[in-house]
């Protein structure tokens, strides 16, 4: 299934996306209140009702589909997660780690998958793109073994982990880098893991202007999803609706000395589970 935030008539909802059409699931769980993280807590009681949903149709072309989750509690990320990625940093005098790295997206990042991203006033020239695989939690949990972490993932979304770089080398830690307002499009939807047979199997690009940069398999991740989240788990519980990035392949900005001016249009796709595309702008 696969699951959105849309906005239509002045009012946003919870939907249900099929082919190139939305049904709005408001009408099902009113109790939600248009809540993705609550639908997300409860979806394995709601599946079988959302599933028969076929009223309140919309096409996707009539409506605006928002972050398919905007309140999460946490948004973590993963640096330098594929060889390539990690070899090309290397190369230009960053440490490359010898365990999982990590570091937080604050949520006011949050954007939509269509939505303007902003080059911000305080970091107009160093602001780059890193093309990622995201994955939301279903459920709490904490010390979650390596062969049970599929089974707290409720599903998959498509990724830009915005940066202002020079934020982010001039701190200890990369959080303020990696959080400015509009730095965090994510969607277009979130398809559920069950329609995603291999997390691991599928094939991530993003064009510039379109102009490929990015191209990876999923595969090539130097710690998988199911590492990532045994490895987490061992720190913080983490609860349903929780975001993590899984890292972005070779490609960035940074590594062609070419960053994101006003104007540029960025467009990330996985298979399966669809794209986001954002236009970048000066800040207001």
């Amino acid at each position: 299934m696969k699951l959105a935030r849309f906005t239509v008539e002045g009012r946003t909802r919870l939907g249900k996306v099929v082919g190139d059409e939305i049904f709005d699931l408001s009408a099902i769980v009113p109790e939600l209140d248009g809540s993705m993280r609550a639908l997300i807590e409860h979806f394995d009681q709601l599946r079988d009702v959302l599933e028969t949903v076929a009223d309140g149709k919309y096409l996707l072309s009539e409506v605006t589909l928002e972050a398919p989750i905007h309140d999460p509690r946490k948004y973590l990320a993963i640096g330098m997660n594929y060889q390539a990625h990690a070899d090309e940093a290397a190369a230009a005098g960053h440490a490359v780690p010898t365990s999982q790295l990590w570091f937080n997206k604050q949520v006011t990042c949050i954007n939509g998958p269509y939505s303007d991203v902003d080059v911000p006033k305080s970091a107009p020239n160093m602001v780059d793109y890193e093309a990622e695989l995201g994955v939301v939690i279903g459920k709490r949990c904490r010390h979650v073994p390596l062969e049970e972490a599929s089974s707290v993932i409720a599903g998959y979304f498509v990724c830009n982990d915005v940066t202002a770089r020079d934020w982010q080398f001039r701190s200890p830690t990369f959080t303020l880098g990696k959080s400015f307002d509009t730095h965090g499009p994510i969607g277009p939807w979130i398809t559920t893991a069950d329609e995603i047979a291999d997390p691991h199997a599928l094939t991530l690009t993003l064009e510039l202007n379109g102009e490929e940069r990015q191209r990876s398999s999923t595969g090539d991740m130097i710690y998988n999803i199911y590492e990532q989240i045994a490895y987490l788990t061992q720190v913080m519980t983490l609860e349903p609706g929780d975001l993590i990035a899984t890292g972005t392949p070779a490609g960035v900005g940074i590594a062609g000395d070419r960053f994101m001016r006003e104007g540029d249009v960025v467009r990330v796709a996985i298979d399966g589970l669809g794209a986001i595309e954002n236009r970048f702008v000066e800040e207001n």
